[in-house]
């Protein structure tokens, strides 16, 4: 896939991510009374002496970031008046947060003792969202707004249909606890039929062939009886197909050797090879899924019996399952593989193991809203081979990509969303 093709150029892609981080261009201060309201832009950001933003208007100045060492993340800030430092307690501080899908929180910050202003809440990843930073400063009211965007992206519909990035909402699901194990496809015992002559003689006549499908009834060959100097029938006591053909012409037929073995392949065992403590684990009456090694097809069955004894050659336990053969295609005597479910446990989200990236240090998904793509760092908790369960990070409903999510990586890492407050 050009994937050049389908998603636009890094230039294109930096153009649209300053777009979204500009917001307003108006850098005019606007005042209604004692209230006062700045707007920042993302590319002319300055920094104080803490790491922090700093937002100026009217002689005042609150720097602002987030406190992240040696504590969980929470914002922090520092006033000042025409470049000095003020008490902490000559003003107030409130961060008012909208994230993506109009999810708004808000975070007032308190005095502290080393001369800041800090939160008692915590701000959660991702630190992605649009900021209204509120001051109250001796009679002033001072506002700024903009957008602090980490781990977010957007890409047209039409584009990511055509990369194949699709999203289905979390849900609830089932973890189940899986022994992948190898198998082996034999004839179920009771269905297969030796047929023998009746009475020994020359074979006159074969009818079929390895292979051959044939019916319950059918004459396979044509014997002289050596008694009675006449031709008899030898007919397949069975429905099924032709696995073996000990007769030739002219040979001599005896009531001892079968001339031919028939067997029903309708339905087939499947003797799966369990080693070690696995063993303990698995019981009759669990679900198994069976693949066919030849082109991948999968079918469903249910574990019958664990065999009593151990296999001689490879010192395993045998399970067994029964599988249809509708289409003739699995054969005996050919290898699969399968896995058992020993047991299901009920989990309130889960996602598919696709939907899973890194993103930094963390584990994550992305989630959709409208044409909007934001990293989501999630704890995770069990998992199988096609889905894990999500303790936290989003929610039942969120939009999660869960085809071709490391596209929409690529693209959030090639729009350079830093992590920048």
């Amino acid at each position: 896939m050009n994937l050049r093709a389908l998603i636009p150029a890094p230039a294109v892609l930096c153009a649209l991510f300053l777009a979204a981080c500009t917001g307003s261009s108006d850098q005019d201060s606007h005042a209604h009374g004692d209230e006062h309201h700045g707007h920042e832009e993302a590319e002319s950001v300055r920094k104080g002496e803490h790491g922090g933003r700093l937002l100026e208007l009217d002689g005042y100045t609150v720097e602002l970031g987030i406190a992240e060492k040696g504590t969980p993340p929470k914002f922090q800030s520092w006033l000042y008046r025409n470049g000095k430092p003020l008490p902490p307690t000559a003003g107030d501080v409130t961060v008012n947060l909208t994230r993506l899908g109009g999810v708004a929180e808000s975070h007032r910050l308190a005095a502290q003792t080393d001369g800041s202003l800090l939160a008692g809440s915590v701000v959660g990843e991702p630190h992605s969202f649009d900021v209204e930073v509120v001051a109250k400063v001796g009679d002033a009211t001072l506002r700024w707004a903009y957008p602090s965007y980490e781990g977010r992206t957007t890409i047209a519909d039409a584009i990511a249909q055509d990369a194949g990035i699709r999203v289905a909402p979390a849900a609830a699901g089932v973890i189940n606890d899986e022994h992948e194990v190898q198998g082996l496809l034999t004839p179920i015992e009771g269905r297969v039929a030796k047929v023998t002559a009746r009475f020994p003689g020359p074979v006159l006549r074969l009818t079929a062939n390895v292979g051959d499908t044939v019916r319950a009834g059918q004459p396979l060959a044509s014997i002289e009886s050596n008694l009675s100097l006449t031709a008899y029938s030898v007919n397949s006591p069975i429905a099924g197909v032709v696995l073996a053909r000990n007769a030739a012409l002219g040979s001599i037929a005896s009531e001892s050797s079968p001339l031919f073995e028939v067997a029903d392949l309708s339905s087939l065992w499947v003797d799966l090879h369990v080693f070690g403590a696995d063993a303990q684990h698995i019981q009759a009456g669990v679900p198994v899924e069976v693949t066919r090694l030849s082109d991948g097809k999968v079918t469903r069955t249910t574990l019958e019996r664990v065999l009593p004894g151990t296999a001689t050659a490879s010192q395993s336990t045998v399970a067994r399952a029964t599988i249809a053969n509708a289409d003739g295609l699995w054969r005996p005597g050919s290898a699969v593989k399968a896995r058992i479910t020993v047991e299901q446990q009920p989990a309130s989200l889960v996602v598919p193991q696709a939907a899973l990236q890194t993103f930094r240090d963390w584990d994550v998904v992305f989630v959709r809203v409208g044409d909007t793509y934001e990293v989501r760092p999630v704890e995770l908790g069990k998992r199988d081979a096609q889905q894990v369960e999500v303790l936290s990070g989003i929610n039942p409903g969120d939009a999660v990509v869960v085809a071709q999510s490391y596209l929409v990586k690529a693209d959030i890492e090639k729009s350079g969303a830093s992590h920048d407050h």
